[in-house]
C-alpha cells in the first residue's frame, strides 16, 4: 500500500499475502491399478490404494512381480511437479523431481509383492490446479522406475490428484 502526501514523501509499505483454497474430500476415489511389461522378459503389477490424496496423506500400493527375467538392480518411486503457465501458443513447461525414494534393492523374483508406504506432509506439496483461467496448470505425478544390472531404466508415470483438507 502506498499513501500519496503533498507535503511530504509518500509512504509506502509491503505485506506479503497468501490465498489458500480448502477443498472438500473427493466422493470418489478409485484405486490406481496399471500392468506394465516388456515381453517375455519382464511384468509387474502395481496397485496404489487411492488416486486423490490430502497434502498431508500416505501413498500406499503395492507392486506384484508376476515374470521377471532381467536383472533388476533398485527400484525406486518419485514424486513429479509439473508445471505450465501461458497459453497455447506460448507455453512454459518446468519439471521438478520433489523426492525420490528406493522402494527395493537387489533383484526380485517371480511371485514376490512389494509394499509401498510413502508420507506426503515431509514434502513441500501445493494442490493440484488444472488449467486456471486457461493458463496455468500444476499437476503431480508417481513415477515408478526399474534400474537394471546394465543401468537401463524402465518406468512408468500416473497422475495423481492433490487437495489442501485444511488450513495450513
Amino acid at each position: 500500500a502506498t499513501i500519496s502526501r503533498n507535503y511530504s514523501s509518500n509512504i509506502t509499505h509491503e505485506q506479503d499475502f497468501w490465498v489458500q483454497n480448502i477443498q472438500k474430500t473427493p466422493e470418489v476415489n478409485t484405486t490406481i491399478k496399471m500392468e506394465v511389461g516388456i515381453e517375455e522378459c519382464l511384468h509387474i503389477e502395481f496397485e496404489y490404494n487411492q488416486a486423490k490424496y490430502h497434502l498431508n496423506d500416505v501413498v500406499t500400493g503395492k507392486i506384484y512381480f508376476v515374470l521377471v527375467r532381467i536383472k533388476i538392480k533398485h527400484m525406486e518411486l518419485a514424486i513429479i511437479r509439473r508445471e505450465s503457465a501461458g497459453t497455447s501458443s506460448n507455453v512454459y513447461n518446468e519439471s521438478d523431481t520433489l523426492t525420490k525414494f528406493e522402494v527395493m534393492d537387489g533383484a526380485p523374483v517371480r511371485g514376490e509383492s512389494i509394499p509401498i508406504r510413502l508420507y506426503l506432509s515431509g514434502f513441500e506439496l501445493t494442490p493440484t490446479y488444472r488449467n486456471i483461467a486457461q493458463k496455468y496448470s500444476v499437476r503431480y505425478y508417481l513415477n515408478l522406475v526399474l534400474v537394471d544390472e546394465e543401468e537401463r531404466r524402465y518406468f512408468k508415470q500416473q497422475e495423481i490428484t492433490l487437495y489442501r483438507q485444511e488450513l495450513a
